[in-house]
């Protein structure tokens, strides 16, 4: 079966379990994780590659790109899927959730997603 979806098939799910804190409120979400090496996998498959080393150099030169893109600045936008961007966040005052400690929160820069219209579509589904 070639196809890039046969990850799903045939094979037990791994499931991870994650608790989402939101003020006092926690959810449990029950959520089946792609592993890096499963999406390998799945473009050998999708794009009929000869090796799955050939799959994985093109795994890690799109993430490597992407990465390398942020650094600079610079956004990595693909049509119908969405743009990664980097974020600056300001310099802040938080709480110590442990001591109750007021402590300053350095300024930072973060990775961002936005997805794209056909990506939303998709999921919705």
């Amino acid at each position: 079966m070639r196809n890039s979806e046969s990850f799903l098939k045939g094979r037990s799910p791994r499931r991870n379990f994650s608790v989402i804190s939101r003020g006092k409120e926690k959810i449990v979400s029950n959520l089946r994780i792609m592993k890096k090496g499963e999406l390998i996998e799945a473009v050998y498959e999708a794009a009929g590659l000869d090796t799955k080393k050939q799959a994985e150099d093109v795994v890690n030169a799109v993430f490597d790109i992407i990465t390398k893109t942020l650094v600079k600045g610079e956004e990595v936008g693909v049509t119908g899927f969405g743009t990664f961007k980097s974020s600056k966040r300001a310099a802040r005052m938080g709480v110590n959730p442990q001591t109750g400690e007021k402590i300053q929160i350095a300024a930072t820069t973060v990775p961002k997603f936005s997805a794209g219209k056909g990506l939303k579509e998709a999921v919705k589904k």
